[in-house]
């Protein structure tokens, strides 16, 4: 499960530096997607794969009384999806805004017209 996991992100970092590359704004803003994606796996895969039970502690005892999985991975990743997806949001805001004042989201040819 690890390898298959690895691939993945490895694959999905390649395909965001690719779209990042991309002339278009809205490619860049998927490469931004890919790449917030594919570094919430990391931290997923990081925190250890383990089948656990919840960090709960009953009432009386000090401690776990069995293996619990850890809650820091799962809590990084959830408030890291909020904010990926307030980010994709803010750029596609901004790339709209964009589209309306010059008409094209090709960066090239905001170049050609500036010169």
């Amino acid at each position: 499960m690890g390898l298959i996991l690895s691939i993945l992100i490895g694959l999905m970092y390649a395909a965001g530096i690719f779209l990042l590359l991309r002339r278009s704004i809205v490619k860049l803003i998927l490469g931004i997607i890919f790449m917030g994606n594919a570094t919430n796996l990391v931290i997923f895969v990081a925190g250890g794969l383990t089948k656990a039970s919840p960090a709960f502690i009953e009432a009386g005892q000090t401690a776990a009384s069995q293996q619990v999985a850890d809650p820091l991975p799962q809590a990084l990743i959830l408030t890291a999806i909020v904010i990926g997806f307030a980010i994709t949001a803010f750029a596609l805001a901004l790339m709209y805004r964009f589209y309306k004042i010059t008409g094209t989201e090709d960066m090239d040819e905001i170049k050609e017209d500036s010169e």
